[in-house]
């Protein structure tokens, strides 16, 4: 029976799985068996190392496996599947280089163009040995050598078709194609059941970035768009893009989560919500870091797991900081109940921090995360137009799993002009703004809360102090105007500076 004429009942209930998990996730389970599927990218994007991994998942399942190469040595695959840990010991080779006749005079062709005489051969080849092996999965590595030989596009989709017909049917096929020898003719995608395009994203600094794109799936359903992978020891890692809708909220959204800090707690109208999001937003060295990890350690002290994903400052200068304001964080880490991990933007993609995340979640329990800052994950972004759609995806996804989100913005500027890099408030379901503001010939800091969704909440502004072993909020600052602004005018008599001194004292 023609492969065109199989069921499509067939593509869903047999699946041939790519040896790679995450792009088994984006195919909806794997290949489906006995069909053929282009693999194109250009060089150093990983299409060898990918069909490696296919291969090595044949074999493990104990399906009989050929691999041709018209490019590379059996001794160098060898070698590069070693160096990923990839077990090929027992794989069959068909190696179809250009051999050392063909350099000599006597082997260059007068009459006949290769077309004619190496393309045939070769194909020909292919077709014996794939009928003698008869082979569950098949590569063939690169067509680019076909596609030159054949020096005509039509003679090469013709034979490109000839080979599939004399393909077993229950044979699952991978094309690799590096791009090196075409412009701009499509002529393979029509001929193949599916085609996964390899691609860089190079950045003029940092980790090159690397994404992946199944343009075409026919009958079954995929995930489209781009999805970042990375080249590791072991092969590629694909992270599928993230799709909240896909996930259903859970029952773990009752209740609130308390700082530890009452006069804070008060502020924010008892505790912040579970699965919500907070934007703590203001000039670098306000607090918003502080403020944030207070929630996370009274959390982890209640034995509920949390996770911290820090992009600006490294984890020891994090713990030395958060120790002088009374935060022992290192036993927290030491119980499990605290996870925090150092990000550099300019060697992280988007899709591996938001697999990072979810990992935190889903394996690791965790109830409230901590992004430290938007500012360095906008950084890691390749394009910042697309923030917004990456956060809305991921706090949508938070908020689901019932996690309490603090995400950390920092706003250009000190008092006075105060910009803000990127506007991403209408995503977060609470806003808490701090301020530095001068007072009695001194600069001190001013925290409130403009947006809660969830409920109630205080509408004052209250004094913040970031004291040696300690955290304080303050009373409303009931008798000054203008602290947001930086310049704040004494407007009655007793204020809650005044009353936060005498406190102390």
């Amino acid at each position: 029976m023609a492969l065109q004429e199989t069921p499509l009942r067939t593509l869903e209930s047999t699946r041939c799985s790519s040896g790679c998990p995450g792009l088994d996730d984006v195919l909806g389970g794997g290949f489906p068996r006995g069909y053929f599927y282009l693999i194109e990218g250009e060089p150093g994007t990983g299409k060898t190392t990918l069909a490696l991994q296919f291969v090595a998942d044949g074999l493990q399942n104990r399906e009989r496996v050929l691999y041709i190469t018209l490019s590379e040595s059996p001794a160098d695959l060898q070698t590069v599947a070693r160096s990923h840990g990839i077990n090929i010991e027992s794989l069959q080779f068909l190696e179809l280089r250009p051999s050392e006749e063909d350099l000599k005079l006597q082997g260059q062709y007068t009459v006949f163009h290769p077309a004619e005489v190496e393309l045939n051969d070769r194909l020909q080849t292919i077709v014996a040995e794939v009928q003698r092996h008869k082979p569950d999965r098949l590569v063939i590595d690169a067509l680019s050598e076909v596609r030159m030989l054949a020096n005509d596009p039509l003679r090469f989709r013709r034979q490109i078709i000839s080979l599939r017909e004399y393909t077993p049917t229950n044979c699952t096929v991978l094309l690799l194609d590096d791009r090196s020898s075409r412009q701009t003719d499509l002529e393979l995608h029509s001929i193949v059941h599916g085609v996964g395009v390899l691609s860089k994203v190079h950045r003029e600094y940092g980790k090159t970035r690397r994404r992946i794109e199944i343009s075409k799936l026919r009958g079954c359903a995929f995930r489209e768009g781009y999805h970042d992978y990375i080249i590791r020891t072991g092969g590629l890692v694909v992270f599928p893009r993230l799709i909240a809708a896909e996930h259903e909220p859970t029952d773990d959204q009752v209740g609130n989560v308390s700082s530890g800090i009452d006069e804070l707690d008060a502020l924010v109208g008892g505790g912040l919500d579970r699965g919500t999001s907070t934007l703590l937003i203001g000039p670098a060295g306000c607090g918003k870091t502080s403020i944030a990890f207070r929630w996370l350690v009274a959390a982890a002290q209640r034995q509920e797991t949390g996770a911290a994903f820090i992009f600006e400052e490294t984890v020891d200068t994090l713990l030395r900081r958060a120790r002088g304001l009374g935060m022992d964080l290192k036993p927290l880490m030491r119980s499990g109940h605290l996870k925090v991990d150092h990000f550099d933007p300019a060697e992280m993609s988007p899709g591996e921090f938001i697999d990072k995340v979810r990992d935190c979640v889903d394996k690791g329990g965790a109830k409230i995360v901590i992004i430290d800052s938007l500012n360095g994950f906008m950084q890691a972004m390749p394009g910042e137009e697309f923030l917004a759609l990456h956060l809305h995806e991921l706090l949508t996804y938070l908020n689901h799993k019932g996690v309490v989100t603090l995400l950390v913005l920092a706003q250009v500027g000190v008092i006075g002009n105060i910009q803000t890099p990127a506007d991403v408030s209408y995503l977060a379901d609470n806003i808490m703004v701090l301020r530095y503001f001068e007072a009695h010939g001194a600069v001190r800091q001013a925290i409130s809360m403009i947006k809660k969704r969830s409920g109630p909440h205080e509408h004052t502004i209250r004094e913040l102090r970031l004291e040696p072993g300690r955290i304080s909020v303050g009373e409303p600052l009931s008798t000054f105007q203008g602290v947001l602004s930086g310049i704040p005018a004494l407007v009655g008599q007793g204020n809650g500076l005044r009353a936060n001194e005498s406190a102390k004292g």
